[in-house]
């Protein structure tokens, strides 16, 4: 399993967000990470500062979103869909994303359940409930 620390994931968004600026060959991981960089036009600035991102600290009390954490989600979502883990998932996403007519509203929506789902698993000690993550990608997708 491939378990990256925090300053690796940092210096891969910092990275991929380099290369594609510049116009550099991507590996198909970086790839799917610069389709959301496109997307997070907000992120750029603290992409493109490599050293500040490796000292940053992303706070609640800040009130503002960790950007490697919101892409990094963006990427587990894309992966989820790839190969429909949990099963149904990418159904549910592709339900949503037409209902909300934007893949990146499905994806902001399914992260919210995704959240909730480490939240509780981390809160119980328990392992992650892929079942009711589905679900409610699933309520969200049909209401």
């Amino acid at each position: 399993m491939f378990a990256p620390s925090q300053l690796e994931v940092r210096r891969f968004f910092c990275a991929t967000y380099r290369k594609w600026r510049d116009g550099a060959p991507l590996i198909p991981m970086e790839a799917l990470a610069a389709d959301w960089i496109a997307e997070h036009p907000e992120y750029h600035d603290e992409l493109a500062d490599e050293a500040g991102a490796l000292e940053k600290v992303y706070t609640v009390e800040e009130g503002r979103t960790n950007p490697f954490l919101h892409l990094s989600m963006h990427l587990t979502i894309t992966e989820q869909h790839a190969i429909d883990q949990p099963s149904g998932i990418r159904q549910a996403i592709d339900l949503l994303s037409a209902r909300r007519n934007s893949r990146h509203e499905a994806h902001h929506v399914a992260m919210e359940a995704l959240g909730e789902m480490i939240w509780a698993s981390q809160r119980s000690g328990l392992p992650p409930d892929g079942h009711v993550y589905l679900d409610k990608v699933r309520q969200a997708a049909t209401r």
